[in-house]
């Protein structure tokens, strides 16, 4: 397992982390632990998780994912892992969150409430990593800056990230610590695989320049990847599966992600993996850590069983023929995702 830091912090984390959104729902206690074990073990040290999970949103579980990790927590040296959880952002378009009625403006009381709530779950007295859960771009980024600085001051929180920001959005939250003197983001948690490349477009050049990691979740674009949906195939209890016979935002985040274009392209990947000798999850594992702008890549399994693959890819770096041949599908069938 190699180590990255994140951002410009003095935080070096494992370059695969271990993500935690089905923990309570999809994926049961029992599991999640034997998960979260075996992940420990094959020296993963990074462990993502929100106080908004497990996912779908649900007023009936939230919270659960923490509550489960803090668990396991005390079972392990705490100085021996990097913990990252999030702050409930606002809801926009996609869902309304669960916490605080689905009041969740990145403001003083709510970001104050959420990371007392979070420690208390997670049973630590401080968080490594603490980051904002969607933008909140009609909310000036003075106040959240000004709230996350005190909580670093206070040792409740070592760094601060954000997640599913756009280019904007992350420029101007880095204007405004620096007009304020205050901290900084030094991760951005955005979609990022082989079959989803936006963050290439923009966020690379901000990230580079300004010295964000990108931790990137989803490498496997949500196990679609993994080729387990092609020829029109629906696994049982698959994620996307159940999400297509949804309505609303889960039906179109299942049609973003399996589609004629995206099957299309998972199938070429898969021919490029099987070439290459590889498992097409461990391909596309390895192929989001191959990248300079990242620091740690977030997996996410449902079941123990789906590990082997993902943690095969810690040892692996594709060559310049597999790099080109995968270029050329992402030329050929450009954002399969739309």
């Amino acid at each position: 397992m190699q180590r990255r830091r994140l951002g410009n912090s003095a935080i070096v984390v494992s370059d695969i982390c271990m993500g935690t959104m089905t923990f309570g729902s999809q994926t049961n206690e029992a599991e999640a632990l034997r998960i979260l074990d075996a992940c420990f073990d094959a020296g993963i040290d990074f462990y993502d998780t929100a106080e908004g999970y497990p996912v779908p949103p649900d007023a009936k579980w939230v919270g659960r994912t923490e509550d489960i990790v803090g668990k396991w927590l005390k079972t392990k040296p705490r100085d021996a892992i990097i913990l990252a959880t999030k702050v409930s952002g606002p809801s926009h378009v996609w869902f309304r969150s669960p916490k605080r009625s689905g009041m969740t403006a990145l403001d003083r009381r709510n970001i104050m409430a959420a990371v007392e709530e979070s420690l208390t779950r997670l049973g630590t007295d401080y968080i490594d990593l603490y980051q904002t859960h969607w933008p909140d771009h009609d909310t000036p980024y003075d106040e959240a800056m000004e709230v996350l600085d005190e909580l670093v001051r206070a040792g409740k929180v070592r760094i601060n990230g954000c997640s599913n920001e756009t280019s904007w959005g992350l420029m101007k939250s880095i204007q405004a610590a620096e007009r304020l003197g205050t901290v900084r983001y030094q991760t951005i948690q955005n979609n990022f695989s082989l079959n989803n490349r936006r963050f290439e477009d923009e966020l690379k050049q901000v990230c580079r320049k300004e010295g964000v990691s990108l931790i990137p979740y989803s490498p496997i674009a949500g196990g679609v990847l993994s080729g387990k949906y092609n020829d029109g195939a629906r696994p049982e209890g698959a994620r996307f599966t159940r999400y297509l016979d949804m309505e609303g935002r889960q039906a179109e985040m299942g049609r973003r992600f399996v589609n004629e274009r995206s099957l299309e392209s998972t199938a070429r990947y898969a021919a490029i993996a099987r070439e290459a000798g590889l498992d097409p999850v461990t391909m596309a594992v390895a192929w989001s850590k191959q990248h300079d702008f990242v620091a740690s890549t977030i997996v996410g399994v449902s079941c123990f069983d789906q590990l082997e693959p993902i943690l095969a890819a810690a040892e692996v770096r594709l060559d310049d023929e597999t790099l080109k041949a995968i270029n050329k599908v992402s030329r050929d069938i450009p954002y399969p995702m739309g």
